[in-house]
């Protein structure tokens, strides 16, 4: 875990509302967690979407623009966002991701949003118990915490969420 942090430590031990990102260029998802005394509480979530006709800079003010929406109407305490991974197959990936990732990164700093970061891996493996567990294994673990009747979708919202979850477990362990 990599906590960029304005907060006080006991602010961070005890968030009450986690963002949860999934970063892209194309789609970036958000899931907006909160603690209850029951649990996790899954909020809101959703998708921000550039226009994939445009030039990089405005897609990357796109995904800026939402993301500040959504930090300036929910008021997360903590954003949870993945890392940026990268596949010999597909490099180009992985920066196109970090141009979506940095701006989101920015605008969260620039609210006073600490960051936390975590790899796709950290996430599977604390939610599924598989560093390898595919996407529909991360929807069933995500629906069965949840209770919920169906899988949440579309991937990027559940992506978000689990990144969310993940912190939201992480610190309750530490503080056990």
């Amino acid at each position: 875990m990599n906590l960029n942090s304005t907060m006080d430590d006991e602010e961070l031990r005890n968030p009450t509302r986690f963002l949860g990102i999934d970063p892209g260029l194309n789609r970036t998802g958000y899931a907006l967690l909160e603690h209850s005394l029951k649990g996790p509480v899954l909020c809101e979530g959703g998708i921000i979407r550039s226009t994939q006709e445009s030039n990089l800079a405005n897609r990357v003010h796109e995904i800026a623009s939402g993301i500040r929406e959504v930090i300036e109407e929910y008021r997360p305490d903590v954003m949870v966002i993945e890392q940026v991974f990268t596949t010999p197959k597909f490099p180009k990936s992985s920066i196109i991701m970090a141009h979506a990732r940095g701006a989101i990164i920015y605008v969260a700093h620039e609210a006073t949003v600490p960051v936390v970061h975590y790899t796709p891996t950290q996430i599977k493996k604390l939610i599924t118990g598989s560093g390898r567990a595919s996407k529909e294994q991360m929807q069933h673990a995500i629906k069965t915490e949840l209770g919920l009747n169906t899988v949440l979708e579309p991937n990027d919202v559940a992506d978000a969420f689990a990144a969310a979850l993940c912190h939201y477990h992480t610190i309750r362990i530490a503080c056990i």
